[in-house]
């Protein structure tokens, strides 16, 4: 039996990678009865320097790891975030803020980033940022991308995408804590339903801004 949500139409979810941003949405997407996106589905960027079953990494995008610091990496996935993703991203909420269909969205991706965000003026739009401690973001990049099994060439490219990680979540908290949004710290449980029932308390609506960041 699905829950509601009177308050808001659209829930953000935002978060460095490997914070359990996807798990966390598809969680409250199922119990409140409503769609679930990743702005990853937006548009393209270097994805993961590791393969998976269903991706195999382009040589493209171990150059862009390779040779590029973890400062430059960083600030070129942010200005895509902010370049590319967000208008897209904004048309997305905005509909579905302005919808009369009781299905509303959670939409969770890093591209959410919180002085972005903070310019929607909507008041049924809530958000949240999950952040984790340093280690425990290292230690899930690792396993996933099965780190000891690696070459040296291999890790090098994980450490780098492990340290831009990193330097994201400490940019987007002293972000997220300078506005005053609501995050969670997703080390304080390892139980999904309850992680998920915390969250669902700890939604906050966006406050209105008079001039975009």
């Amino acid at each position: 039996m699905h829950t509601s949500s009177p308050i808001f139409k659209v829930l953000l979810i935002g978060g460095t990678s490997h914070t359990g941003k996807s798990t966390l949405a598809a969680a409250l997407a199922e119990q409140l009865g409503w769609h679930v996106r990743t702005t990853d589905t937006l548009a393209r960027h270097p994805g993961r320097p590791w393969p998976t079953p269903t991706w195999s990494v382009p040589p493209h995008v171990s150059e862009h790891y390779a040779t590029l610091s973890v400062r430059e990496l960083f600030d070129d996935v942010l200005r895509h975030y902010q370049i590319t993703i967000w208008p897209m991203a904004k048309a997305l909420i905005e509909s579905y803020a302005q919808s009369d269909s009781e299905a509303g969205l959670v939409l969770e991706g890093s591209a959410l980033w919180p002085e972005k965000i903070v310019t929607l003026k909507l008041d049924n739009v809530g958000a949240l940022w999950l952040t984790a401690p340093r280690h425990l973001i290292v230690k899930r990049i690792y396993e996933e991308s099965k780190y000891l099994q690696k070459t040296p060439s291999e890790k090098e490219l994980i450490d780098k995408f492990a340290q831009r990680a990193l330097l994201f979540n400490d940019r987007m908290l002293q972000a997220v804590t300078r506005l005053g949004l609501a995050h969670v710290d997703i080390s304080i449980t390892d139980n999904l339903p309850q992680l998920t029932g915390l969250c669902l308390q700890r939604f906050a609506p966006l406050k209105r801004f008079d001039e975009e960041l």
